[in-house]
């Protein structure tokens, strides 16, 4: 974080990245677009908390705590405590818990207090155990034979509690594991699954497109993506480039299918082929957002491929439907248009290195002047 940042948020915010150092991912900051709204909205004592990277929860502030946003705060679990950080306060988290599926009447766990320093001192120790925890769980999993992989491991803020985050093509019998994690760390141990998406959300990275993974930054509900996305975008369906970072179909195929099935609309069914005087032609290939479509004289093969607009396309269905063909099927003018552009040109004359250089212009040489009366110059020669 630039210093310059500390300044756009509160300062219990600024004072917990001085203390505790990471700041968290984008996805899990919500801009309250109610905070600056004085009155109008009914009360709320239900805050928001976020833990590591991706769980929240949310929790009754039964005690009327004066708690902001940034606040490391002391929740409760089971068994024990957690420790979090608040990241929202106020109505809008009535509507954060609709979005994620929590009844408004459902029972909710409470907030205890504000982390004292023993708290995050006892918090940063628990989360300074979980990289060695992971490793030595993958091996131990490894050693029982288990397919499954274990992508993260979760200390709970007292560290009493450990959730291990797994992921597993088919359904695993862990029950054995449990018990050997249990006597290895001697904690209470809780096993999520969770899928490829998931996972890269966890961990980030770089896309093809140079920035931070969606995943990892803004997108907090994953939607299934199919190659049907690819096909309304005309993409090429190759795995390779298809795929993201998680082996899965990119979450961005979804971002703008709609606007290419909204511009598709526009365009004739591929299915109706348009007739000339000269010939039958069969479509091949559009750009929506341009509107041009590339038409074949064959159906299988590109030959004698043509382009033209959407508006000549439909002006053709609708002449072929009254019976008439027209002569092109492509306009005059646009044929003339592009005669005109694809003048000859001298290609010998553009490699010429000279083409450059000025020309030396040839002085020409003043002749003498000569009188108008011949005769009077030797009049005058004789006089001398």
């Amino acid at each position: 974080m630039e210093p310059d940042d500390i300044n756009l948020i509160p300062d219990s915010e600024a004072r917990h990245h001085r203390d505790c150092g990471d700041s968290p991912r984008g996805k899990l900051r919500c801009h309250d677009w109610l905070g600056d709204i004085p009155g109008g909205m009914e009360p709320c004592n239900i805050v928001e908390v976020q833990f590591k990277n991706t769980r929240k929860g949310y929790y009754l502030n039964s005690l009327g705590l004066d708690v902001t946003k940034g606040d490391m705060v002391a929740v409760e679990s089971v068994p024990g405590h957690d420790i979090g950080q608040i990241t929202m306060t106020g109505p809008l988290v009535l509507l954060q818990m609709k979005r994620a599926g929590v009844r408004r009447d459902a029972e909710l766990k409470r907030l205890f207090r504000l982390a004292k320093p023993a708290d995050i001192e006892k918090y940063e120790e628990s989360r300074a155990r979980e990289e060695e925890t992971m490793i030595r769980a993958r091996k131990i999993a490894d050693s029982l034979g288990l397919n499954m992989k274990i992508g993260d491991v979760e200390y709970q803020g007292d560290g009493q509690k450990a959730i291990f985050y797994y992921i597993a093509d088919e359904r695993v019998d862990f029950r054995q594991l449990i018990k050997v994690l249990a006597d290895t760390f001697k904690v209470r141990i809780e096993m999520r699954q969770i899928g490829a998406r998931q996972e890269a959300g966890r961990i980030g990275g770089i896309g093809p497109c140079g920035r931070p993974l969606c995943c990892s930054t803004w997108i907090n509900n994953f939607v299934s993506v199919s190659t049907g996305a690819a096909r309304f975008q005309d993409l090429s369906l190759n795995p390779q480039k298809l795929a993201g970072q998680c082996a899965k179909l990119k979450c961005c195929l979804n971002f703008e299918v709609d606007a290419y099935i909204e511009a598709g609309r526009k365009l004739p069914p591929k299915d109706v082929h348009l007739e000339t005087a000269d010939a039958t032609w069969y479509f091949f290939k559009a750009d929506i957002f341009k509107g041009e479509i590339l038409y074949s004289t064959d159906r299988k093969i590109p030959a004698n491929l043509t382009t033209i607009d959407r508006r000549r396309a439909w002006e053709i269905i609708e002449m072929n439907k009254a019976g008439e063909k027209p002569v092109n099927l492509r306009r005059d003018e646009d044929v003339e248009a592009e005669a005109r552009e694809n003048r000859k040109v001298d290609l010998l004359d553009q490699d010429n290195i000279n083409r450059f250089d000025k020309k030396k212009k040839k002085k020409k040489r003043k002749k003498p002047a000569q009188p108008k009366n011949p005769g009077q110059s030797k009049n005058d020669e004789q006089k001398q």
